[in-house]
């Protein structure tokens, strides 16, 4: 137990577990080389030892044991959580912005009495306090604020932080609740899932984005060619998606994933603030679009005034060329 701990809360989906801990892992390790402290991973449920090897990030492994936390429930989760940021005193506590982290954080912020930070993008010591970058007014605006109490329960967006393969030292320590937990007004029915996509965009290198400069719907496959010769996958901004040119595990934005893959090229995406909050951190954005006051080259590294579609099939004939 250290003062300069980072606890990071790990969910599971299903029967694995939710890449998004791992990007938090990645936020705790970097915090925590900077303060001094361990990485503390917190697993609820039973059976949460089996997690125990994915999370090699980690210093130490918490799992929590108890019937109650056997499926999902924000009162049992943040009476449980509770228990362990009372007993480890982090310096912080890092739970993800997903539909469990808005039910959890809320509760365990109150009932710790302790400050909670939004919209997290990025932590960094300040003195003997925390600066936190955050996002707020949908992703148009981002802040800075000092976070000088401890703990800080602090929500980090999906997409913020890469994972690295870094490794601690990965000791597992398994408890129960040392009071009994209760259900809570909620109650756990069924797991409800979307329907699956066939790839996942956030995990993907390369990026071809499309938007609405692709016109209508066959044109998509002139993005499937070049994403294929590119080696990525075509992702799409909300209109393509709303017209049901592409699934909405495709979709990138505020109301889609939040992406940072090495390339990002915009065919045709006017780039939109929502759209911004969803793609703005990859490493390289080439944007390509007819009208030269669209948002997208606001963000982009490179642009181009070129008809998307007359690029395409030119550009694709370019790579297949150099590949020989």
């Amino acid at each position: 137990m250290s003062a300069q701990d980072v606890l990071v809360l790990a969910e599971t989906r299903g029967d694995a577990l939710a890449d998004v801990t791992f990007e938090l892992l990645a936020a705790g390790r970097e915090l925590a080389r900077t303060t001094g402290g361990q990485v503390l991973a917190v697993l609820l449920g039973p059976g949460g030892a089996a997690y125990a090897p994915a999370l090699a990030a980690a210093d130490r492994i918490i799992a929590v044991d108890d019937p109650r936390l056997a499926e999902y429930s924000p009162e049992p989760f943040a009476s449980a959580l509770r228990e362990v940021v009372e007993a480890e005193q982090p310096r912080a506590a890092l739970i993800a912005a997903t539909s469990i982290g808005w039910d959890v954080a809320p509760l365990l912020a109150a009932r710790l009495d302790a400050p909670l930070a939004t919209g997290c993008q990025a932590i960094c010591p300040d003195g003997d306090g925390l600066m936190v970058t955050a996002s707020f007014c949908g992703g148009k605006m981002t802040a800075e604020c000092r976070v000088a109490a401890s703990p800080a329960i602090l929500m980090m967006l999906p997409g913020s932080y890469r994972p690295t393969g870094e490794t601690g030292k990965g000791e597992l320590e398994q408890r129960s609740p040392a009071a009994p937990l209760e259900p809570g007004a909620i109650a756990f029915e069924q797991w409800i899932y979307p329907e699956a996509g066939d790839v996942d965009i956030t995990q993907q290198d390369v990026l071809i984005a499309v938007g609405r400069g692709i016109q209508q719907q066959d044109n998509v496959e002139l993005a499937e060619e070049l994403a294929q010769a590119l080696g990525g996958a075509v992702c799409a901004s909300r209109p393509v998606v709303d017209q049901g040119w592409l699934p909405a595990t495709r979709q990138v934005g505020k109301s889609g994933m939040t992406v940072k893959p090495k390339l990002y090229l915009a065919l045709g995406v006017s780039g939109a603030p929502e759209h911004q909050e969803g793609m703005k951190d990859a490493e390289l954005i080439i944007a390509v679009n007819t009208d030269p006051k669209a948002p997208i080259f606001d963000v982009a590294h490179y642009g181009a005034e070129v008809d998307v579609l007359d690029l395409m099939p030119a550009l694709g004939e370019a790579i297949a060329a150099r590949k020989g």
